[in-house]
């Protein structure tokens, strides 16, 4: 379904560690692998949370390269169209689309009080 979070996110320089403290605090468990975008992780250091664990679909990640932050993914029919949409109501986009078309696309934006939001869908 349009419009509702479909994924969410946390992610800091050290994504090992954050796993483990996630593991000890919440019992999830994570399957290493890469996201679609360098952007959000670095290769082989994202852990994929299952949906049953936590909820909805998640992952920790990050890399010594990123900022410690806890992002929510807004599923949509178009990234394009609604980074464009953002950026027309005062937002900012970050980056996107990125992905692989059919599949998996992602974007960020912040919103006029620099809230980061993440969007995501096939196209």
């Amino acid at each position: 379904m349009a419009n509702q979070i479909v994924h969410f996110e946390i992610t800091g320089t050290d994504p090992g560690r954050l796993q483990a403290y996630y593991r000890s605090l919440f019992g999830w468990s994570f399957e290493l692998g890469d996201t679609v975008s360098g952007k959000v992780s670095e290769p082989g250091r994202y852990g994929f949370v299952d949906a049953g664990v936590a909820g909805l679909n998640a992952g920790v990640g990050g890399g010594a390269s990123l900022r410690a932050k806890v992002l929510f993914y807004i599923g949509v029919d178009d990234v394009e169209a609604a980074l464009g949409r953002a950026e027309e109501l005062g937002g900012q986009r970050v980056f996107g689309p990125e992905g692989v078309p059919g599949k998996l696309v992602v974007g960020q934006f912040t919103d006029p009080e620099g809230n980061l939001i993440g969007v995501a869908g096939a196209h």
